[in-house]
């Protein structure tokens, strides 16, 4: 019996050896991991026109901070927001951003071959003629504006002689507001607010028990699995941006091209009054 239990316990420190490796890093670049909401704004209907939209900031309103034991200066979630609400506007073909977050550099450029013009020294990249820069229709702004941590936690476990299982989870929430402004007016014609919930969760494995008088085989094995916070956020945004579409479609601030496409899977499931939390 002492026998079979020495070489039960080689083989189970043996897999969670193998288990437990580092895994080896990916040779290729990839690119950003987008969540299932980002399939319903690439199957938005095209517009009868895009829109000239203008994005200066999205700010991090959250004031969150990571928990122990990371660093008390990591911010919670991400602070790129401008960049990923800019992607979103793109991928949709409804709107078309324009540069602002980068301006004072887009004018330092401007400034520089306008200077080579006053003498007469046209950049060989660059035309005679520098035309004025675009101006947006309608400024998109926001945040992120709410992340709650622990809002449903949960777990399961059982022993039975030393052998046992458990399993915990936690579901946290990010919330972001995405407002279009009329520029000409100042007044907000439309504002959605929505939320991702970020799942994590662990399972553990573990043996502890006594082989004989003094022997002891005690092993663990667990995994943990958490959701991206940076691909939580994308998620929202993407579906703060096809709400907005949709209710811009519905107060005819913005047209399809082809008004059958109101039937558009899409275009029904945001039709609602209320957005489920995804």
């Amino acid at each position: 019996m002492r026998l079979i239990a020495l070489l039960c316990s080689a083989l189970i420190l043996g897999g969670c050896s193998q288990s437990m490796s580092i895994p080896a890093p990916k040779d290729e670049p990839t690119l950003m991991p987008r969540g299932a909401t980002y399939l319903d704004l690439t199957s938005l209907p095209l517009p009868r026109g895009p829109v000239y939209v203008s994005v200066y900031d999205f700010r991090d309103q959250t004031g969150q901070y990571k928990p122990q034991p990371n660093s008390n200066f990591s911010t919670a979630v991400p602070q790129g927001g401008a960049a990923m609400l800019t992607t979103a506007l793109l991928n949709s073909k409804w709107f078309i951003p324009l540069e602002r977050e980068g301006l004072q550099n887009l004018l330092t450029e401007r400034k520089i071959i306008r200077a080579a013009q006053s003498k007469h020294e046209t950049p060989k990249n660059h035309g005679n003629h520098l035309p004025s820069l675009m101006a947006a229709n309608i400024m998109v702004e926001g945040g992120i504006i709410a992340y709650d941590t622990n809002i449903q936690t949960g777990g399961a476990g059982a022993r039975y002689l030393g052998i046992g299982l458990s399993s915990q989870y936690r579901t946290d929430q990010v919330t972001v507001n995405v407002r279009a402004v009329d520029i000409r007016s100042g007044r907000i014609l439309l504002s959605v607010t929505t939320s991702k919930t970020i799942l994590s969760q662990e399972l553990q494995t573990g043996i502890f028990k006594f082989i004989d008088y003094k022997d002891l085989l005690e092993a663990e094995l667990g995994i943990t699995t958490n959701e991206p916070v940076n691909v939580a956020v994308m998620s929202a945004i993407d579906s703060a941006v096809i709400q907005m579409v949709v209710d811009g479609i519905k107060t005819n601030l913005w047209k399809l091209r082809n008004p059958s496409d109101m039937s558009n899977p899409v275009i029904q499931k945001y039709s609602g009054t209320t957005q489920p939390i995804i």
